[in-house]
C-alpha cells in the first residue's frame, strides 16, 4: 500500500509514541466490529458523481457559467458524501476522510459565493441608480433604460439563485461535518466501553486462533520474503542502502552537530539547574526526532520501491512505530531519572530506585508496543476479534501488576542525600495512587472492559511520557528566560562572543529563547497528545488548515497566514516610509536648501501618511474587512467625545501646527513661562529646549489657544539696545558721536536699518541714552552687546566721561543732635570718640556701627 509522503511522514513521526491506541479507532477491540476497511475502499464503494467529461459540453467562459458548473458538481459530490457517511458509520478512517472531502466541497461553495457577490453588489447599485420604473401617468423613460433594468433584474435573479444554492451547499457541508463528528464520538465511546464476556472458553478459542494466526503470519511472511528475493531483490537492496544512508545522515550528522548540547559531562560534579534541564530536554527531543526521521525514511523507501505488500505494509509500519515508542520512552526516562549519573538527575531518587523505575516504565512501553504490533498482525491476517481481546487483556494485566509492584519499592532518596544509600518508601499517598491505578486496570480488564483498560494503559505510558517532555520544555524555557541564567548557557556565551551582545541584548535574547522553547515543546507535544486521545492525522491537518486560513470572529474571518502577510505588508510599508523620509530629507530638500522647519514638517507629514497607508494595507492583507470596523469606529467616537477630548484636541492642534507652521523646529519661542528653542513637533506635544538645556514638553493645544511669541517666525532679524547713563556734566553730542562711532565698527551690525542713539531723558543724577542697532541673526546679540559695553567703558574713560551710577545721600547730624543716635556707654572702653567723629563723618558711622555690634553680642551672651 503506497501512501502520500506528507501523510505517512505525519503518520509515523507523530504516532511513534502512540502505543496500542491507534487500533482503538479501527474498532479492533470491539467484539462484533468488522475489520476496518481503508478510507480509499470506502470511497470506492460510495457512489461517485458523474465525470465532467461525460456531461455535455457547456459554455463556461464567464464566471457565471463556471460557477454554475462547479455548483452542480459540488451538489453531486455532497450527495455522494452523505450516502457514504450512512454506509460507513462504523468505519472511523472512512469518516475522517469524509470530513476532509466535505470541507473541500464547502470551500468550493464559499469560493463561488465570494466570486459572484461583487457582481451582485454592482447590479444592486446600478439598479438603485436607475431607480424604479415609471408608474402609470408618469412620463415614459427611455427604452434603453428599460432594457438595461430588465437585463440587470434577470441577471440578479440568476445570481441570487446560484448564491442561494451555494449557501445551501455550505450549510449542508457544515451539517455533514457535525454529523460525522457525532458518529465518530459515538463510535469511539462504543469501542471504548464495549464489554466482552470473558470465560475459559473465550481464552481457549483465543489460544487456538492465535496459533492459527501465527501459522498464517509465518506463511505470509515467508511468501513475501520469497517474492521479494526473487523479483524485488534489486529494489530491496536499493531501499536498504538508502535507509542506511538516511541513518547516516539523520543519526550521525545529528549527533555530530548537537552532541555538545545533550551529552552529560561526567567531569562536572555539580551541574547547574539550567544545564540539567537543557540536556534532558534536548537529548530527548533531538534524538527522538532523529530516530523518527530514520524510521520514516526507511518506510518510505520500502514503500516507494514496491517492496511491501498490502498485507505486510501495516505490520511493518507498526514495527517501526513500536521501535519509535520504546526509544522515545527510554529517552524520557533516561533524561529524568539518569540512573547512572546521579548528579544530573532531575528527581530525588536513589540510584537503585532510578534504575528500577526506569525499567518499569520501559517494560510498560514494550508491552504496549507489542500489543500494538500484534493487533496489526491480527487485522492483516483477518483473525477473529477474540484474539485481539485476549492480547489486550494480557497486556493490561501486566501493566497493572507493574504499577502495583512499583508501589512497594523504595526509590526515594535517603535523608542523608547519598544516592548509593538504600532509598526510602514512596510517600503514603503516592503508593496508594499507584496501587489504585494498577487495581483499576486489572479490575476493568477482568469485568470485560478490555478496550477501556487498554486505553488507560496506553495513556498512562504514552501521554505521561509526552507530558513529561512538555514539562521539561516549559521548565527549560522558564529557566532560560531568567536574566541571570541565559548568559551562562552555551548559546548565551556564543551570542556574547560572536555578536558582541551586551547585558540588555542578552536579556532580550533570553526572552525570545524562552518563548521559542515554549512554542517548540507545546507544538510538538500537543499534537501527540491529541493523537493519543483519538484524533487522526487528518483531524490535525484540518485543524491546522482552519487555524492558518480561516478563524471566524463573528462576521470577521481572519487567518494566521493572513495576519502574517498583513504584518509583512505593514513592516514593508513602514520601512519604505522611513526610507522615503530619509531620501527626501537628505537628498531633495537638503540639496535644495529648504528651510529646516519645512523639512521637519514634510518629513513628519510623510511619516504619518506612510504609516497610515501601511496600516490600512496591512489590515486589508490580513483579510479584515474595513467596513466591518464601522461599529468599532462609532463606539470609539463616543469615547473620543467624552474621555479623549484633550488627546484629540492636542492631536488636531498638532496637525494645525504642522500645516499652518506658526513656528518650526529651530525657532526661538516664548509661551507663558516657557522660552527656548523648538526641538521637535509631534501631533500631541512640542518639545522646547530652554537655554539651560532643560526639555519642556508642551501640549499642542496650549500653543494654539494661548499667546505665543516667536523671535524667528519670518526671519532672524532683531533689534538690540544698550542703555548708557553718563554724568550730568558730559557733552550729549559727544556721547552720541562716540556711541555711533563704536557701533559702526562692528561688521555684524546692519547698516540698513541704520544704527542710531536716542537721548532718552534727564535722570536725577545722569543723562540717559540708548544705543539701538539691528542684527541679521539674533543669536549674535549677546556677544556683540558684551563687546560693545567693554568698548564704551574703555572709550569713556579715555575721553574723561563719567559713567553715572545710582547714588543715595545720607545726612549726618553734627553737635548735640548726635546724642540721639549714640547710646550711653556702660564703660569707658565703649565711649565713642565724638571729637574725631565731628571731624570725620564717616568715623561717626563706623563708631555707631561698632557700638551696635558690641551691644548685640552682649545681649546674646546674657540670654
Amino acid at each position: 500500500m503506497r501512501l502520500p509522503f506528507p501523510k505517512i511522514f505525519l503518520l509515523i513521526a507523530l504516532s511513534l509514541p502512540l502505543g496500542s491506541l491507534a487500533s482503538l479507532g479501527s474498532g479492533a477491540i470491539a467484539q462484533d466490529a468488522p475489520v476496518a476497511a481503508p478510507a480509499e475502499t470506502a470511497g470506492q464503494a460510495a457512489p461517485q458523481p458523474a465525470s465532467p467529461q461525460a456531461q455535455p459540453e457547456q459554455a463556461a467562459n464567464t464566471p457565471f457559467d463556471r460557477s454554475l458548473v462547479e455548483l452542480e458538481q459540488a451538489k453531486k459530490k455532497l450527495a455522494s458524501l452523505q450516502e457514504s457517511a450512512k454506509q460507513n458509520s462504523n468505519d472511523d478512517d472512512a469518516l475522517v476522510a469524509l470530513v476532509g472531502k466535505s470541507e473541500e466541497v464547502g470551500r468550493v461553495a464559499a469560493g463561488i459565493s465570494s466570486r459572484l457577490k461583487p457582481r451582485l453588489d454592482e447590479i444592486n447599485n446600478r439598479l438603485t441608480q436607475l431607480g424604479a420604473p415609471p408608474k402609470d401617468g408618469q412620463p415614459p423613460e427611455a427604452p434603453i433604460v428599460t432594457q438595461e433594468r430588465d437585463k440587470l433584474t434577470a441577471e440578479r435573479a440568476q445570481l441570487s439563485a446560484i448564491l442561494g444554492d451555494a449557501d445551501n451547499v455550505s450549510s449542508a457541508t457544515v451539517r455533514l461535518s457535525s454529523d460525522v463528528l457525532a458518529m465518530r464520538r459515538q463510535l469511539f465511546a462504543a469501542t471504548l466501553f464495549k464489554r466482552t464476556e470473558l470465560s475459559g472458553s473465550t481464552f481457549g478459542d483465543a489460544g487456538t486462533e492465535f496459533l492459527h494466526e501465527t501459522s498464517n503470519f509465518g506463511g505470509a511472511l515467508l511468501s513475501w520474503s520469497s517474492f521479494v528475493w526473487k523479483f524485488k531483490r534489486l529494489s530491496l537492496f536499493t531501499a536498504v542502502f538508502l535507509s542506511l544512508a538516511a541513518a547516516l545522515i539523520f543519526l550521525s550528522t545529528g549527533y555530530r552537530v548537537f552532541d555538545r548540547y545533550f551529552e552529560r559531562d561526567s567531569r562536572i560534579e555539580d551541574p547547574s539547574y539550567v544545564s540539567r534541564l537543557s540536556i534532558a530536554f534536548w537529548s530527548t527531543l533531538i534524538r527522538s526526532f532523529a530516530i523518527a526521521a530514520f524510521l520514516v525514511s526507511s518506510y518510505l523507501f520500502l514503500s516507494s520501491f514496491n517492496v511491501l505488500r498490502p498485507d505486510i505494509a501495516p505490520i511493518m509500519a507498526a514495527i517501526f512505530g513500536f521501535i519509535g515508542l520504546v526509544y522515545f520512552v527510554g529517552r524520557v526516562t533516561n533524561a529524568v531519572f539518569a540512573p547512572f549519573r546521579p548528579h544530573w538527575r532531575l528527581v530525588k531518587l536513589s540510584n537503585k530506585g532510578a534504575y528500577s523505575l526506569g525499567w518499569c516504565v520501559l517494560v510498560m512501553a514494550i508491552v504496549n508496543g507489542l500489543d500494538f504490533v500484534l493487533s496489526r498482525v491480527s487485522e492483516a491476517m483477518g483473525s477473529p476479534v477474540v484474539v485481539t481481546v485476549a492480547k489486550s487483556f494480557v497486556a493490561s494485566l501486566i501493566i497493572g501488576l507493574i504499577f502495583i509492584a512499583a508501589s512497594f519499592g523504595r526509590p526515594i532518596l535517603a535523608k542523608n542525600g547519598d544516592p548509593d544509600a538504600p532509598g526510602r518508601h514512596w510517600p503514603h499517598g503516592m503508593a496508594i495512587i499507584l496501587r489504585v491505578i494498577g487495581g483499576v486496570l486489572i479490575f476493568t480488564a477482568m469485568i470485560g472492559y478490555v478496550g477501556l483498560a487498554r486505553f488507560i494503559a496506553a495513556q498512562l505510558v504514552v501521554t505521561s511520557a509526552v507530558i513529561a517532555t512538555i514539562y521539561l520544555g516549559i521548565l527549560l524555557g522558564k529557566a532560560v528566560s531568567n536574566q541571570d541564567a541565559f548568559p551562562e548557557t552555551k548559546f548565551g556565551r556564543f551570542l556574547a562572543r560572536r555578536f558582541k551582545f551586551g547585558e540588555v541584548a542578552l536579556d532580550q535574547a533570553s526572552l525570545v529563547a524562552g518563548l521559542a522553547i515554549y512554542a517548540l515543546a507545546l507544538g510538538t507535544g500537543v499534537p501527540l497528545i491529541l493523537l493519543s486521545w483519538g484524533f487522526h492525522i487528518q483531524d490535525l491537518e484540518l485543524i491546522a488548515y482552519r487555524l492558518f486560513t480561516e478563524i471566524k470572529l463573528g462576521n470577521i474571518t481572519i487567518s494566521l497566514v493572513g495576519i502574517f502577510t498583513g504584518v509583512l505588508f505593514f513592516a514593508g510599508g513602514y520601512l519604505l516610509t522611513r526610507w522615503l523620509q530619509r531620501w527626501l530629507d537628505g537628498n531633495v530638500m537638503a540639496r535644495g536648501q529648504v528651510d529646516l522647519g519645512v523639512r521637519n514638517s514634510v518629513k513628519t507629514g510623510i511619516g504619518y501618511l506612510g504609516v497610515a497607508i501601511a496600516a490600512i494595507v496591512g489590515v486589508s492583507a490580513a483579510g479584515i474587512d474595513l467596513s466591518s470596523l464601522a461599529l468599532v469606529a462609532s463606539a470609539l467616537s463616543v469615547g473620543i467625545g467624552f474621555g479623549l477630548q484633550n488627546i484629540v484636541s492636542n492631536f488636531v492642534s498638532g496637525l494645525i501646527l504642522l500645516v499652518e507652521r506658526p513656528f518650526k523646529v529651530g525657532d526661538w519661542i516664548v509661551s507663558g513661562t516657557s522660552e527656548g528653542i523648538v526641538k521637535r513637533i509631534s501631533v500631541r506635544a512640542t518639545e522646547i529646549e530652554t537655554f539651560r538645556k532643560q526639555s519642556i514638553i508642551v501640549p499642542n493645544s496650549e500653543l494654539i489657544n494661548a499667546s505665543l511669541g516667536n523671535w524667528t517666525h519670518r526671519n532672524r532679524l532683531t533689534r538690540a539696545e544698550i542703555p548708557v547713563s553718563v554724568g550730568c556734566d558730559a557733552d550729549p553730542q559727544k556721547v552720541m558721536d562716540i556711541l555711533l562711532e563704536l557701533v559702526r565698527t562692528v561688521p555684524k551690525i546692519l547698516r540698513n536699518p541704520e544704527p542710531h542713539v536716542e537721548f532718552l531723558k534727564f535722570g536725577p543724577t545722569s543723562l540717559d541714552f540708548e544705543m539701538r542697532f539691528y542684527l541679521a541673526d539674533l543669536s549674535d546679540g549677546m556677544g556683540i552687546k558684551n563687546n560693545l559695553r567693554i568698548a564704551i567703558l574703555q572709550r569713556f574713560r579715555n575721553e574723561g566721561i563719567d559713567i553715572s551710577y545710582p547714588q543715595q545721600e545720607l545726612p549726618i547730624a553734627r553737635g548735640p543732635a548726635l546724642s540721639r543716635f549714640v547710646a550711653v556707654p556702660e564703660s569707658a572702653e565703649e565711649t565713642p570718640d565724638l571729637e574725631a567723629a565731628n571731624e570725620e563723618p564717616s568715623a561717626v558711622v563706623e563708631t555707631l556701627a561698632a557700638q551696635e555690634m558690641r551691644g548685640r553680642a552682649r545681649r546674646r551672651t546674657e540670654r
